[in-house]
């Protein structure tokens, strides 16, 4: 079976150029438009890693993945933030409350690509 990606993203563009370079690797790609509707997705489909924006409307990346990480069934759920706010506190914050990676735009496509299959890879044997 196919790992699923939960891609949350509020730009429609970055989300299907995303969607479609997974989809071409051979993974299952799922989307939510911001972090509220990624905490349905991540109960309702069950992805096995996420990539996370920060900067979007009603939740944000930094609230939504410290809900992750305080979550029982979430806080070992991989996650990738892929953002624009490049800013070092901004990205020692995403280390701080739990990333696995943090990923700042513009970004290449095979860099993340290399990522998710290496988390997935990691994760797999533990």
């Amino acid at each position: 079976m196919a790992k699923r990606i939960l891609v949350v993203e509020d730009h429609p563009p970055t989300v299907r150029l995303i969607q479609k370079a997974l989809e071409k690797e051979g993974l299952s790609v799922i989307t939510a438009g911001n972090g509220a509707e990624c905490l349905i997705a991540v109960h309702r489909d069950r992805p096995d890693l996420i990539i996370l924006d920060v900067i979007m409307p009603v939740m944000d990346g930094f609230q939504t993945l410290r809900v992750l990480r305080e979550n029982e069934q979430t806080k070992e759920l991989p996650v990738i933030i892929l953002t624009s706010r490049k800013s070092d506190e901004d990205i020692f914050e995403g280390w701080k409350i739990g990333t696995d990676l943090y990923l700042t735009k513009p970004f290449q496509l095979p860099e993340l690509i290399i990522a998710v299959k290496r988390i997935l890879e990691a994760t797999a044997g533990a």
